[in-house]
C-alpha cells in the first residue's frame, strides 16, 4: 500500500475525469471552478487548479463570469465565499512563487560570489 493512498486515490480519479473528458481543458477546469463553488470547497481545492487554469489560458474574467453564472443557482453566500477562498488561494499561490523565486536569486548570487 501506498504511503498516500487519498492523494493517490484523488489524482487517479482526477486522471480519469481529465481523459474521458471530451473538451478543451479550459472548459473543465471552469466547470470544476463552478463545482468548487458549488459544494463551498476549501481553499486548498482553488490552490490546486491555479496552475492548471493558467495554463489553459483562464483568466480572472474567465473566473468572475463563473461566479456570476453560478450565483442564482449556489446564492450570494456561496459565490461570496468562493471569491475570497479564490483571493486566498492566488495569494497563497504568489507568495510561493515569490519565495521560490527569492530562493533562486540567492542560489545564483552565492554561486557568483
Amino acid at each position: 500500500m501506498s504511503e498516500t493512498p487519498v492523494l493517490d486515490t484523488v489524482a487517479a480519479i482526477t486522471a480519469a475525469s481529465i481523459e474521458e473528458f471530451n473538451a478543451p481543458p479550459a472548459a473543465l477546469l471552469l466547470i470544476r471552478l463552478a463545482a468548487l463553488v458549488a459544494v463551498d470547497a476549501p481553499e486548498v481545492s482553488y490552490v490546486a487548479h491555479i496552475g492548471p487554469s493558467v495554463d489553459a489560458g483562464i483568466t480572472i474574467d474567465d473566473v468572475q463570469n463563473v461566479l456570476v453564472a453560478v450565483a442564482p443557482i449556489v446564492g450570494t453566500p456561496r459565490v461570496m465565499s468562493a471569491a475570497a477562498k479564490i483571493t486566498a488561494a492566488l495569494g497563497f499561490v504568489i507568495l510561493v512563487a515569490e519565495a521560490e523565486l527569492e530562493a533562486e536569486l540567492e542560489a545564483e548570487e552565492d554561486g557568483l560570489a
